[in-house]
């Protein structure tokens, strides 16, 4: 009977472990389980708390709606500050035939990350810089002058007749001041002069940012005329012959300038009557405003908006391009 007892007091004992054991199986489950869903739910959360951060709500203009517009950051992470651009007109220059390049075709129409190089600076004047403007509710860019040579501009018709007056051809004069002379023209046509300033840009940049161009454009409205432009990092030798130094030009005061180049229209006239009458020598579109003896600030750019020259530029820009992750757009389509 004692050993009856035993085995009875044994059994009941391990019932007890056995529920135990399940017990504690299901408790560990139970809080497993809901530990996992708060950890998925607090990644969740964490991520539409970034996603939220990148974007914002815009009253639409005509109604108490709001729509989803993704906002233009700087590199340093910070919100790009828009101005008011409509009395800015833009002449983009693409009559150049690039024989630097060793290519069959003019350097603006080869392919740079999917699409001809030219369509690099069309997207972001007729698009990019268009709707951030728009979206921090100033005024944007009315008019683009493309200056391109006649035999291209049918093919580039489709995109001009796509953004309904936005658009329209210059043709490029023999020398790039005269190309920036036609494309002027063009523009206070098309504007019915009601753009105070003009922005001239190469196409062959195809790597300048809003943030850039929106701080050029600040700098010239404040001192008439302004230029992108960064320090230069290279030891420049002055030479007579091209076989002996002259001298060593001091580093810290040359800048390597880029385009934009920002000049109020007036004096920008005023500027190509004085190179035309006098016959003057000029490189570049601010050289006009520093002939007349008037101040050109210059606006602090990027290193990363080169100009593709060589096809070892285009090697670079593609991978500019791809570090920034750009998704530009085909405007033919």
């Amino acid at each position: 009977q004692a050993s009856a007892n035993n085995r009875t007091w044994v059994a009941s004992v391990s019932k007890q472990r056995l529920v135990t054991l399940l017990y504690c199986h299901c408790s560990y489950l139970f809080y497993t389980t809901i530990m996992m869903r708060f950890f998925i739910a607090s990644i969740w959360l964490f991520y539409l708390c970034t996603l939220a951060s990148t974007f914002t709500i815009v009253p639409s203009s005509n109604s108490w709606k709001g729509r989803v517009e993704t906002k233009v950051y700087l590199s340093t992470g910070d919100q790009v500050e828009s101005i008011d651009m409509g009395d800015v007109g833009f002449v983009l220059l693409a009559g150049g035939t690039g024989s630097r390049m060793k290519a069959n075709m003019p350097k603006q129409f080869l392919t740079l990350r999917g699409v001809p190089v030219l369509h690099h600076s069309l997207s972001l004047f007729l698009e990019g810089l268009y709707h951030h403007c728009l979206n921090s509710g100033k005024s944007a860019p009315p008019c683009v002058v493309l200056v391109l040579d006649p035999k291209y501009q049918p093919e580039y018709q489709p995109i001009v007749d796509k953004y309904g007056g936005r658009l329209s051809f210059a043709n490029p004069g023999v020398e790039r001041q005269g190309s920036v002379e036609n494309g002027l023209n063009k523009l206070i046509e098309v504007s019915n002069g009601n753009c105070d300033f003009v922005a001239v840009h190469d196409s062959a940049r195809p790597l300048v940012t809003v943030e850039e161009i929106t701080n050029v454009v600040r700098d010239a409205k404040e001192h008439g005329a302004a230029v992108l432009g960064v320090p230069c990092k290279a030891t420049i030798k002055e030479s007579e012959d091209g076989s002996l130094v002259l001298r060593t030009i001091p580093r810290a005061r040359l800048w390597e300038v880029h385009t934009p180049q920002v000049i109020k229209i007036e004096t920008l006239q005023r500027g190509f009557a004085k190179v035309e009458a006098e016959q003057l020598e000029v490189t570049d579109d601010v050289s006009i405003v520093e002939a007349l003896g008037e101040p050109v600030k210059i606006t602090l750019g990027e290193y990363t908006n080169l100009k593709i020259t060589t096809p070892e530029d285009m090697n670079v820009a593609e991978s500019i391009l791809e570090k920034r992750d750009s998704q530009p757009i085909n405007m033919f389509i």
